[in-house]
C-alpha cells in the first residue's frame, strides 16, 4: 500500500497518475496548502522541505515528483512506465525526466513564485516576465524534440516523462503561449489525457482541463 500526499494541480499530479497507470493500492491524503499544513510540524516530519508530494511505502517516505516516478516504475515494470536499463532508451527517459524537473519546472516555478527569489515586487515582476520568456525556449526545444518522432517523448512509447510534461503543459496554461499551442506538445498530452489512469487522476483532484487555443 502506497499513501501520497498530493495537493490539486501540484506536482503530485505526475505521481498520482503513475500510481494509476500501475493500479497498486494506494491511499490519498489530501494537504491544504492554503491553511499552511505543509508547514505544520507534523508534515515536516514527513518532508522538511515543506512540499508536495509526498510518498509514503510503509517505513520509507519519499519526496520530488520526477524521483517518486522513476522509484514507482522500477518496482513496477509490468507497466511499462520506464525502458528496460542499459539500454539507451532507458538513457533518453533519464534525460528527459531530468531535464524536465531540472530545467523546465524551476522556470515555471519562477513564474508562479517570483517571491521565493526576489523581495522587491518590480524585480518579481521582471523574474516573472524572464520566466514565462525561458519556458517558451523550452517549450520551442521538446516541440522540436516531438516533431523529429513521436507522439511520445520516447517516439511511439509511453512512458513517465510524458506524465511529467502534460503536468508542466497544464501549468503554463496562464501564459500567453501556452505549451498546448506547441503543435507535436499538444499532440502528445492530448494523448497522455486520454488515457484513463490519467482521467482518473484528474478526476481525484478534481481538476478541470483549460487550454488557452
Amino acid at each position: 500500500m502506497y499513501t501520497l500526499f498530493w495537493a490539486p494541480g501540484t506536482a503530485a499530479m505526475a505521481p498520482h497518475a503513475a500510481l494509476e497507470e500501475i493500479g497498486a493500492p494506494h491511499k490519498l491524503v489530501k494537504v491544504d496548502l492554503k491553511s499552511g499544513e505543509h508547514r505544520q510540524p507534523e508534515y515536516l516530519k514527513l518532508n522538511p522541505k515543506g512540499r508536495v508530494p509526498v510518498l509514503v511505502q510503509g517505513d520509507d517516505v519519499f519526496s520530488e515528483s520526477a524521483a517518486i516516478l522513476m522509484h514507482l516504475a522500477d518496482r513496477h515494470p509490468e507497466a511499462k512506465l520506464a525502458p528496460q536499463p542499459g539500454t539507451p532508451e532507458r538513457a533518453r527517459y533519464y534525460q528527459w525526466l531530468l531535464y524536465l524537473s531540472n530545467t523546465v519546472q524551476p522556470t515555471i516555478m519562477d513564474y508562479f513564485h517570483p517571491d521565493w527569489t526576489l523581495d522587491d515586487p518590480a524585480h518579481q515582476a521582471a523574474l516573472k516576465a524572464s520566466a514565462e520568456k525561458r519556458a517558451g525556449t523550452t517549450f520551442d526545444y521538446i516541440d522540436a524534440e516531438l516533431a523529429k518522432g513521436g507522439p511520445y517523448l520516447l517516439d511511439a512509447q509511453f512512458s513517465a516523462p510524458d506524465l511529467f510534461l502534460h503536468m508542466l503543459a497544464r501549468w503554463s496554461r496562464w501564459f500567453n503561449k501556452t505549451g498546448y499551442q506547441y503543435p507535436h506538445v499538444k499532440r502528445c498530452t492530448d494523448l497522455v489525457k486520454a488515457r484513463p489512469a490519467v482521467q482518473r487522476m484528474m478526476a481525484a483532484q478534481g481538476i478541470v482541463e483549460q487550454e488557452k487555443a
